[in-house]
Protein backbone atom coordinates (compact mmCIF):
# COMPACT_ATOMS: atom_id res chain seq x y z
CA UNK A 1 0.00 0.00 0.00
CA UNK A 2 1.31 3.67 -0.72
CA UNK A 3 0.02 6.85 0.76
CA UNK A 4 -1.47 8.66 -1.98
CA UNK A 5 -2.05 12.59 -1.34
CA UNK A 6 -4.40 14.77 -3.72
CA UNK A 7 -7.49 17.19 -2.96
CA UNK A 8 -10.88 17.20 -4.08
CA UNK A 9 -12.73 20.73 -4.08
CA UNK A 10 -16.27 20.93 -3.92
CA UNK A 11 -19.26 22.53 -3.60
CA UNK A 12 -23.01 21.84 -2.82
CA UNK A 13 -22.96 21.64 1.39
CA UNK A 14 -23.30 24.92 3.78
CA UNK A 15 -19.99 25.15 5.55
CA UNK A 16 -22.02 26.54 8.31
CA UNK A 17 -23.64 23.54 9.49
CA UNK A 18 -24.10 21.49 11.73
CA UNK A 19 -23.05 18.09 10.91
CA UNK A 20 -20.62 20.08 7.88
CA UNK A 21 -17.37 18.18 9.22
CA UNK A 22 -19.13 15.10 10.30
CA UNK A 23 -20.81 14.09 6.85
CA UNK A 24 -17.16 13.83 5.29
CA UNK A 25 -15.99 11.81 7.99
CA UNK A 26 -19.24 9.13 8.37
CA UNK A 27 -18.69 8.84 5.00
CA UNK A 28 -15.37 7.60 5.25
CA UNK A 29 -13.23 10.79 4.68
CA UNK A 30 -11.82 10.12 8.16
CA UNK A 31 -7.67 10.38 5.99
CA UNK A 32 -8.66 13.64 5.32
CA UNK A 33 -8.34 17.32 6.33
CA UNK A 34 -12.27 19.34 5.48
CA UNK A 35 -11.67 23.19 4.93
CA UNK A 36 -13.74 25.49 3.48
CA UNK A 37 -11.83 28.02 1.40
CA UNK A 38 -12.16 30.84 -0.91
CA UNK A 39 -16.28 29.42 -1.35
CA UNK A 40 -14.94 25.71 -1.77
CA UNK A 41 -15.07 22.54 0.04
CA UNK A 42 -11.42 21.31 0.34
CA UNK A 43 -10.67 18.01 1.16
CA UNK A 44 -7.18 17.07 1.56
CA UNK A 45 -6.79 13.43 1.53
CA UNK A 46 -3.82 11.41 2.74
CA UNK A 47 -5.00 7.74 1.45
CA UNK A 48 -3.44 4.68 1.63
CA UNK A 49 -4.05 2.32 -1.56
CA UNK A 50 -2.51 0.44 -3.77
CA UNK A 51 -2.70 2.52 -6.85
CA UNK A 52 -4.13 6.40 -7.24
CA UNK A 53 -6.87 5.12 -8.86
CA UNK A 54 -8.00 2.87 -6.30
CA UNK A 55 -7.68 6.04 -3.83
CA UNK A 56 -9.22 8.53 -5.82
CA UNK A 57 -12.56 6.55 -7.02
CA UNK A 58 -13.38 5.44 -3.30
CA UNK A 59 -12.60 9.15 -2.12
CA UNK A 60 -14.47 10.72 -5.09
CA UNK A 61 -17.92 8.56 -4.23
CA UNK A 62 -17.02 9.01 -0.12
CA UNK A 63 -17.16 12.63 -0.90
CA UNK A 64 -20.27 12.35 -2.87
CA UNK A 65 -22.15 10.17 0.16
CA UNK A 66 -21.69 13.26 2.26
CA UNK A 67 -23.32 15.00 0.09
CA UNK A 68 -21.12 17.04 -1.98
CA UNK A 69 -20.67 18.12 -5.59
CA UNK A 70 -17.29 17.40 -7.03
CA UNK A 71 -15.65 20.60 -8.59
CA UNK A 72 -12.40 19.38 -9.57
CA UNK A 73 -9.27 17.19 -8.54
CA UNK A 74 -6.01 18.94 -7.42
CA UNK A 75 -2.21 19.00 -7.56
CA UNK A 76 -3.90 21.31 -10.52
CA UNK A 77 -3.45 19.65 -14.29
CA UNK A 78 -1.88 23.12 -15.65
CA UNK A 79 1.72 23.92 -13.85
CA UNK A 80 4.34 26.17 -14.19
CA UNK A 81 8.15 26.13 -14.88
CA UNK A 82 8.45 26.18 -10.77
CA UNK A 83 5.25 23.33 -10.47
CA UNK A 84 7.07 21.10 -12.75
CA UNK A 85 10.44 21.58 -10.96
CA UNK A 86 8.91 21.21 -7.69
CA UNK A 87 6.95 17.77 -8.73
CA UNK A 88 10.38 16.98 -10.45
CA UNK A 89 12.54 17.58 -7.74
CA UNK A 90 14.74 18.91 -10.64
CA UNK A 91 15.71 23.18 -10.32
CA UNK A 92 13.85 25.75 -11.90
CA UNK A 93 16.70 26.51 -14.21
CA UNK A 94 16.59 23.24 -15.51
CA UNK A 95 12.94 23.62 -16.67
CA UNK A 96 13.41 26.87 -18.41
CA UNK A 97 16.17 24.99 -20.19
CA UNK A 98 13.79 22.16 -21.29
CA UNK A 99 11.24 24.86 -21.90
CA UNK A 100 13.23 26.77 -24.26
CA UNK A 101 14.87 23.70 -26.31
CA UNK A 102 18.20 23.97 -24.69
CA UNK A 103 18.10 20.40 -23.59
CA UNK A 104 16.47 18.82 -25.46
CA UNK A 105 13.80 19.25 -28.27
CA UNK A 106 9.83 19.14 -28.96
CA UNK A 107 9.44 20.34 -25.27
CA UNK A 108 5.49 20.90 -24.85
CA UNK A 109 3.67 24.16 -25.77
CA UNK A 110 2.09 25.94 -22.62
CA UNK A 111 -1.47 25.80 -23.09
CA UNK A 112 -2.84 28.78 -21.28
CA UNK A 113 -1.64 32.02 -20.47
CA UNK A 114 0.71 31.76 -23.61
CA UNK A 115 1.59 35.44 -24.29
CA UNK A 116 2.12 36.14 -20.55
CA UNK A 117 5.48 36.02 -18.31
CA UNK A 118 4.14 33.24 -16.48
CA UNK A 119 2.87 30.29 -19.02
CA UNK A 120 1.07 26.90 -17.80
CA UNK A 121 1.60 23.80 -19.62
CA UNK A 122 -0.41 20.39 -19.31
CA UNK A 123 1.21 18.04 -16.62
CA UNK A 124 0.25 15.17 -18.41
CA UNK A 125 2.18 16.49 -21.63
CA UNK A 126 5.24 17.43 -19.75
CA UNK A 127 5.62 13.90 -17.42
CA UNK A 128 5.33 12.05 -20.50
CA UNK A 129 8.04 14.32 -22.32
CA UNK A 130 9.81 13.79 -19.23
CA UNK A 131 9.15 9.93 -19.00
CA UNK A 132 10.27 9.62 -22.59
CA UNK A 133 13.15 11.36 -21.40
CA UNK A 134 14.04 9.43 -18.38
CA UNK A 135 13.83 12.47 -15.85
CA UNK A 136 11.17 10.25 -14.07
CA UNK A 137 9.04 7.23 -13.62
CA UNK A 138 6.13 5.87 -15.48
CA UNK A 139 4.24 6.14 -12.29
CA UNK A 140 4.27 9.67 -12.14
CA UNK A 141 2.80 9.52 -15.64
CA UNK A 142 0.11 7.52 -14.92
CA UNK A 143 -0.70 9.63 -12.11
CA UNK A 144 -0.51 13.10 -13.92
CA UNK A 145 -3.08 11.42 -16.80
CA UNK A 146 -5.23 10.02 -14.10
CA UNK A 147 -5.82 13.14 -12.41
CA UNK A 148 -6.42 14.94 -16.06
CA UNK A 149 -8.95 12.23 -16.80
CA UNK A 150 -10.61 12.57 -13.60
CA UNK A 151 -11.05 16.47 -14.21
CA UNK A 152 -11.78 15.96 -17.55
CA UNK A 153 -14.89 13.48 -16.66
CA UNK A 154 -15.97 16.03 -14.03
CA UNK A 155 -15.71 19.51 -16.58
CA UNK A 156 -17.96 17.25 -19.15
CA UNK A 157 -20.63 15.95 -16.43
CA UNK A 158 -19.84 12.28 -16.51
CA UNK A 159 -22.95 10.55 -14.60
CA UNK A 160 -20.92 7.64 -12.93
CA UNK A 161 -17.50 9.73 -12.30
CA UNK A 162 -16.57 6.68 -10.58
CA UNK A 163 -16.86 4.08 -12.72
CA UNK A 164 -15.62 6.93 -15.52
CA UNK A 165 -12.08 6.65 -13.62
CA UNK A 166 -12.11 2.94 -12.83
CA UNK A 167 -12.06 2.77 -16.68
CA UNK A 168 -9.71 5.49 -17.48
CA UNK A 169 -7.01 3.71 -14.75
CA UNK A 170 -7.50 0.45 -16.61
CA UNK A 171 -6.63 1.64 -19.74
CA UNK A 172 -3.65 3.90 -18.68
CA UNK A 173 -2.16 0.47 -16.74
CA UNK A 174 -2.42 -0.94 -20.01
CA UNK A 175 -1.00 1.14 -22.28
CA UNK A 176 2.54 1.77 -23.29
CA UNK A 177 3.29 5.49 -22.30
Amino acid sequence: MRTFEFSIVASGLDPNADDYETRFYEAGCDDALVAFQKGHTIVDFAREAPTLAAALTSAMAQVIQAGAVIDRIEPDPLVSLADIAHRTGMTRAAMTQYAKGQRGKNFPAPLVKVTSDSPLWDWAEVASWLAAKQKIGRDEVVQAKLVKAANRAIETGATDLVATLERRAQELESEAL
